[in-house]
C-alpha cells in the first residue's frame, strides 16, 4: 500500500527589506511588504510606530540608524544577525561602519541603508543589499524597498521603486 502525502512542496521564503523610513511608513511600502515571512528594517526608523505597523505584517528584525533616538531606539542594536531559510543575514545601517569580514563569518547577505540609494551587488561572494529609502524623498533618489527570495538555500535580491513600481535592480 502506498502512502499519499497531502503536503505541498515548500514555497520560497520572502524576506521584506526596508530602510530609512524616517517616521513615514507609506501605504505603498506596507502593500509591498505584505506577504513577507519576515521583515528587516535597516535603520533610520525614527518612530516606534513604524516597527509596530511592520510587526502586524510579519516578524521584524531592525537595527538602529544614526537618526534613531529615544528610549524605544535604545532597545535596538546597531547590528543584527539572523538566519532564515538556511541563509545568514547581517543587518547594519551604515555599511561604511561594517567591522566584520562577512564571508569569513559565514554571512550570505548584508542588508544596509543610510545612503537612500537602492543597490544590489555581490562582493567577495556575499550579497550586499540596500533597499533604498521608503520614507521622505531625498534629492532625486527613488522611494524604494526590497526583498530577498530564499529557496533551497539560494537567495535572490530585488529592489523596487514604490512610487511607479519600476524594478530598480536585482541579482
Amino acid at each position: 500500500m502506498s502512502k499519499v502525502s497531502s503536503s505541498l512542496p515548500p514555497r520560497a521564503l520572502r524576506i521584506g527589506l526596508i530602510s530609512d523610513t524616517h517616521g513615514l511608513l507609506r501605504p505603498e511600502a506596507l502593500a509591498y511588504l505584505r506577504g513577507s515571512d519576515h521583515i528587516v528594517h535597516a535603520g533610520d526608523i525614527c518612530d516606534a510606530r513604524v516597527l509596530e505597523e511592520l510587526a502586524a505584517i510579519a516578524p521584524v528584525t531592525a537595527v538602529r540608524g544614526n537618526n534613531d533616538w529615544g528610549a524605544w531606539a535604545e532597545r535596538l542594536r546597531e547590528e543584527e544577525r539572523i538566519t532564515l531559510g538556511g541563509i545568514t543575514i547581517h543587518a547594519i545601517h551604515d555599511v561604511g561602519q561594517l567591522r566584520i569580514d562577512p564571508r569569513a563569518e559565514g554571512v550570505d547577505v548584508v542588508v544596509y541603508g543610510h545612503s537612500h540609494k537602492p543597490q544590489v551587488d555581490r562582493r567577495d561572494g556575499v550579497l550586499f543589499v540596500n533597499p533604498g529609502s521608503a520614507g521622505p524623498r531625498r534629492f532625486t533618489l527613488p522611494i524604494a524597498a526590497g526583498e530577498l527570495m530564499v529557496e533551497h538555500g539560494v537567495v535572490i535580491a530585488h529592489t523596487v521603486e514604490l512610487v511607479g513600481a519600476k524594478a530598480a535592480s536585482g541579482l
